[in-house]
């Protein structure tokens, strides 16, 4: 387990996904995130340049935030990653060999997943925090269930639909964070606006919990 992912996760249980944006940007979307209280970001490796945005970020947030990758499909970018200071590892999918070389790195990975099968796949392959996506396509209720046999050490989080509209109905389901990408951040949106959207995010799950 990740200490300091936990702790984050306590606190206010976000992952900020910033997908698409530019290393020039990086640095005072990742400031605005970090002082609306949330302390986990997300740089997809679809993003323009994501291992520069990525090293910004470590070297400017590393010691206040947890700093990591989207979109992490194999062993060679999970590399580069832990090389430019990354700390947890998002992938769409629950590739044994990807999770297990995040693990040998040094970093934490969360990986996609959206049947039991898949969930106890990714955990027997090292992963103790599993990412439900597209969660809209599954329901909380689907969470619920599968919490119910997942080992007392495994923390979920939904990611795609699962967010502050509707997190009261996600918390009571069990789970552990949320991954939020574009009400947070699309390419282009001032710092000022990430910002003020995550300050109402983080009040309105506060509210619900």
């Amino acid at each position: 387990m990740n200490s300091a992912l936990d702790t984050w996760l306590e606190k206010m249980p976000v992952v900020a996904i910033i997908r698409g944006v530019t290393p020039d940007q990086a640095i005072d979307i990742g400031h605005a995130i970090h002082e609306a209280g949330i302390g986990i970001i997300e740089v997809p490796l679809n993003s323009p340049e994501p291992f520069e945005s990525i090293k910004r970020l470590s070297i400017e947030l590393g010691e206040d935030c947890i700093i990591g990758c989207g979109t992490l499909l194999n062993e060679k970018d999970a590399k580069l990653v832990a090389e430019v200071g990354g700390q947890i590892a998002v992938t769409p999918n629950t590739r044994p060999s990807v999770i297990r070389k995040c693990i040998e790195l040094g970093m934490t990975p969360m990986p996609g997943w959206a049947t039991p099968t898949e969930a106890f796949a990714a955990y027997r392959a090292g992963a103790r925090y599993l990412k439900l996506f597209p969660a809209s396509s599954f329901g909380a209720g689907h969470i619920k269930a599968v919490k119910a046999v997942l080992p007392n050490d495994a923390k979920v989080l939904a990611v795609g639909g699962a967010g502050a509209h509707n997190a009261a109905e996600w918390i009571a389901a069990g789970i552990d964070g949320f991954g939020i990408g574009s009400d947070i951040y699309t390419a282009g949106r001032s710092a000022e606006d990430v910002h003020q959207r995550c300050k109402d995010i983080v009040d309105a799950i506060n509210s619900a919990r």
